[in-house]
């Protein structure tokens, strides 16, 4: 089974490396696709013997809207080529539980249905954990965790079909019954917030892209970032810790329960879930 990976990045060079590492160790750096939002000369010593294709930065309006439309026609392309098509940002690994799979072909291999969700989840950065090594895998050291329905996104498609809002987009007569498919064993490893230094290095650009004056730009979460990252770290400290195993079966089942079917945007997706407990990845998961 022929599997690609795509991502698009700007300057976000430590997330960039974690996504490489993870994904040209599971599928081979020649079947990675990296789209540089901007000429950036650092990228190919990052991801060497991956695919880099660089658009131009000259505009940012409509942010989030642009560069699906980017993706997503070359997404579809892949398609043509690859039998499944991995989507993520840069900060984002898709990590399966190895007592279920044993690769991402002996997942995706397995689908009836054309997308596959996977259970969100952001990892974090705990006030006593160890610096991070210079090239470390986030993972190796990081495994304080909280359950997200924002990032219970769709991440892999094949026949085309575009990744929209972190679900994925669907012609209305198929909208209304197509099923939200999240396996279980299927994690979405964010990690937006596992590495404090790397996260105040890439809000400078956050910042830069929201307050740049132009139309159909990133929320609040871009515009002050610094304080967003406050709340979220404090806000982690004050859940209580769950066990793993009871986490996850919960977070699963609640995802899976109701998801969003959006007609006026044509969007499947999973339902903006806020969990109130934290739990601990383990490390199987980890080692992925």
């Amino acid at each position: 089974m022929n599997i690609c990976a795509i991502t698009m990045v700007y300057r976000d060079h430590w997330a960039l490396s974690q996504w490489y590492d993870h994904y040209a160790r599971h599928l081979g750096a020649g079947n990675l696709f990296v789209v540089a939002h901007g000429a950036d000369r650092a990228l190919p010593a990052l991801c060497p013997g991956a695919n880099i294709l660089t658009v131009p930065r000259d505009r940012l309006d409509g942010f989030d809207r642009l560069r699906d439309r980017v993706l997503n026609g070359f997404q579809a392309g892949l398609g043509a080529v690859y039998d499944w098509v991995i989507r993520t940002d840069a900060d984002e690994l898709i990590c399966l539980d190895p007592e279920l799979y044993s690769s991402f072909s002996d997942l995706l291999g397995a689908q009836a249905r054309d997308v596959v969700f996977a259970l969100g989840l952001n990892v974090v950065e705990r006030p006593d954990d160890p610096p991070l090594d210079k090239g470390a895998p986030a993972l190796s050291t990081r495994s304080g965790a909280v359950f997200s329905g924002l990032y219970s996104k769709a991440w892999a498609v094949r026949k085309g079909l575009p990744l929209l809002r972190h679900g994925v987009g669907l012609r209305r007569k198929v909208l209304e019954t197509y099923p939200l498919t999240l396996p279980p064993g299927v994690y979405l490893a964010h990690l937006k917030y596992a590495n404090r230094a790397a996260l105040r290095r890439s809000n400078r650009h956050r910042r830069e892209v929201a307050n740049s004056g132009g139309k159909g730009l990133p929320g609040a979460a871009w515009q002050k970032p610094l304080l967003a990252e406050r709340k979220f770290y404090a806000r982690f400290e004050e859940l209580s810790e769950q066990p793993w195993d009871a986490c996850a079966a919960d977070a699963l089942a609640r995802v899976t329960a109701e998801p969003v079917r959006d007609p006026g945007k044509g969007v499947l997706r999973a339902q903006n879930i806020q969990f109130d407990a934290r739990t601990t990845l383990p490390g199987r998961i980890r080692r992925f």
